[in-house]
């Protein structure tokens, strides 16, 4: 038999990784120049190897997944950061509601215990040009049939046209000192069958620039908070970094509307996480040597009513400020612990570093969860998202040191 040239070794099971003063060596290969690449090369006994040689792990790009993976034979401890069709998540929210409202229907057969809440993801979507037909009496739409250079399949087919994503807007946005913002939350999900994920207690709010009114619907700094957008601003102060930490939001509206307001919100934000990914798991590759880190993006409303915004397969890691770095770096080092190269997990683990784990083939609950309450109102009752991390203490607790590493 002949393997690919393209191959990963599995350095825990035939011994093909190098070993240095009789320790493993985790090789690894990274497509990107963002954190990812500093926390690569400052982990304990990794090394960057060459295109053409073998690894380990794989950091790597979309582009490189979908010409590489079918081609590759991986050994059984090999890891890889992207499942085949990691986008079904990010590309199917227009399915999404159907897929819930079906998910639904079968527990009310079933009669299961954990009744779901309201639906509020994700927020209606629609993609154009496919979609077209849905929305041919909104006048925008029409007006960018014509500009887009199609008016038949026929012209369609013969022609390239980008597609676009159409949402309804959400018209009363919860607002802080005037301006818009959104929460980006991230869940890493180790496997889909069956489904085990991980949701991180960092993130952040992002604000829009400029103060809210729904009168200027066309100033992209006032109703979009993404930093690229944000970054164009006239008035962009790049010392002064639009985002706030999870921790410091989660205070804010706990000293506004009181803990049981907010212990609610962050339930129904767990929820949505949940319950977008049930409603993929099927359809989703699963692969033993795959793992993926998501990007939620979350809206509230005036109501503290969250929205599911996108979900993204591919989030920037891109740091706009030395808090922000800090970050991310924290939540990719936190990713490699709960990947465990190293072999220094049990796999019984509830927690590792900043990653709470939020479902495991079912909800996983807080020690201190009230199961009857939870059950009646959501699927997960692992609400630490915004809470204190901690992270360092608990893994000093929780993983033995490298086997290279003398203990302090």
């Amino acid at each position: 038999l002949t393997l690919p040239k393209l191959q990963a070794s599995a350095f825990k099971d035939n011994g093909k990784g190098e070993e240095r003063e009789g320790r493993h060596c985790v090789h690894f290969k990274c497509g990107a120049v963002s954190t990812i690449k500093d926390v690569l090369h400052q982990r304990p006994n990794w090394m960057e190897v060459k295109d053409n040689e073998e690894w380990d792990f794989n950091w790597c790009d979309v582009g490189w997944l979908r010409e590489n993976f079918d081609h590759i034979y991986m050994g059984e401890h090999v890891r890889i950061n992207h499942f085949p069709n990691h986008y079904e998540v990010s590309f199917t929210l227009d399915c999404i509601r159907k897929t819930l409202k079906r998910i639904l229907a079968a527990q009310r057969r079933l009669n299961v215990i954990f009744s779901p809440a309201p639906l509020h993801c994700p927020v209606s979507t629609i993609y154009l040009p496919k979609n077209l037909h849905t929305v041919v009496k909104l006048k925008d739409v029409t007006d960018w049939k014509k500009v887009s250079g199609f008016h038949t399949e026929e012209q369609k087919d013969a022609a390239h046209v980008e597609s676009y994503v159409a949402q309804r807007y959400i018209e009363n946005p919860y607002l802080l000192n005037g301006r818009k913002f959104d929460l980006r939350v991230y869940v890493l999900v180790t496997s889909y069958i069956p489904l085990k994920a991980w949701l991180y207690r960092d993130g952040f709010a992002r604000f829009s620039n400029t103060r809210f009114f729904l009168g200027t619907i066309n100033d992209k700094h006032m109703h979009l908070t993404n930093v690229s957008v944000q970054k164009t601003a006239p008035d962009y102060n790049p010392e002064k970094d639009c985002k706030w930490q999870l921790q410091q939001l989660r205070r804010y509206l706990t000293a506004k509307h009181g803990r049981e307001v907010v212990e609610t919100l962050f339930k129904e934000i767990d929820n949505i996480f949940v319950r977008s990914l049930q409603s993929v798991h099927k359809v989703i590759i699963n692969d033993k040597h795959c793992f993926e880190l998501y990007g939620y993006d979350i809206l509230l409303d005036q109501n503290l009513k969250p929205w599911l915004i996108e979900v993204n397969a591919s989030p920037s890691l891109a740091p706009s400020s030395k808090e922000d770095y800090e970050m991310k770096y924290r939540l990719l080092e936190d990713t490699l612990n709960v990947v465990d190269m190293e072999g220094r997990l049990t796999g019984k683990e509830k927690r590792v570093g900043g990653f709470d784990l939020m479902w495991n083939n079912g909800p996983v609950y807080r020690e201190d969860a009230n199961l009857q309450t939870f059950s009646s109102s959501c699927f997960t009752a692992n609400t630490h998202l915004g809470c204190v991390n901690d992270r360092e203490k608990q893994l000093s607790m929780l993983l033995k040191p490298f086997p290279f590493q003398k203990k302090m």
